[in-house]
């Protein structure tokens, strides 16, 4: 696994967004690829994961790319297919660009398992919460009992010299999301003034969530189908 970058801006803010419950990081950090002007700075390349990409409307979509967005100084990590128990990596990954970029801040966004799944809420944890509660009043709440895992959770757990945001979604584990990524978004702006119009977020979240669903649903059918010729050469 290897940190590739053309562009080192300095004293960013990183917004990272990898699959899980509902696909809410994915999705999310797409909104902001569409809302704010971006540029793809670098990927994060992955041994560990099956030698697949996706192409959609003639442009390559890697399994974890970044995009910085110069007006507010701030890198997107998107990511589509991370593969299975890799997060310990891409933690570690997601710390060395934190580092390369002299990182003011680290936002994780990510979803959580519910009995109510359409409540709309969500939640917080951050690793200094001093002024937060304020900025967020009526948007979320903390996080107060939970599990996290995947890449966010491998972040909270390891030490780290850059304060960590994450935000949580309560959303649907077994399908895309959007709703839930919407509530998210929402919160997200409150929290850093980017300034996203609420009213198109809905139908953008619909589009991206048929999107993903397309992306992802044919990298399994390319999975099922390398399987199928590896156990027949086997």
């Amino acid at each position: 696994m290897k940190l590739i970058l053309s562009k080192k801006p300095k004293n960013v803010t990183i917004i990272e967004g990898f699959p899980g419950f509902g696909l809410i990081g994915t999705i999310a950090t797409e909104f902001l690829m569409e809302h704010l002007k971006t540029e793809k700075i670098g990927i994060i390349e992955m041994d560990e994961v099956p030698a697949m990409i996706a192409i959609h409307q003639n442009k390559v979509i890697e399994p974890v790319s970044l995009h910085y967005n110069k007006d507010y100084n701030m890198v997107l990590v998107h990511a589509i297919n991370v593969g299975k128990d890799l997060s310990w990596k891409l933690a570690d990954q997601i710390q060395e660009l934190a580092e390369t970029l002299s990182a003011k801040e680290i936002i994780s966004l990510e979803g959580v398992g519910s009995p109510n799944p359409d409540s709309g809420r969500v939640f917080y944890y951050a690793t200094e919460s001093a002024s937060i509660s304020k900025r967020l009043a009526g948007a979320a709440n903390p996080l107060m009992e939970g599990i996290i895992v995947g890449v966010t959770g491998a972040l909270l757990a390891k030490s780290s010299k850059v304060p960590i945001v994450a935000f949580f979604a309560e959303a649907q584990s077994n399908l895309p999301d959007s709703k839930a990524a919407a509530e998210i978004i929402k919160a997200l702006d409150l929290y850093t003034g980017l300034k996203i119009d609420p009213k198109p977020l809905l139908k953008q979240a619909v589009e991206f969530e048929k999107k993903l669903k397309g992306i992802i649903q044919k990298g399994k059918d390319a999975e099922e189908v390398q399987d199928e010729k590896l156990n027949y050469v086997g």
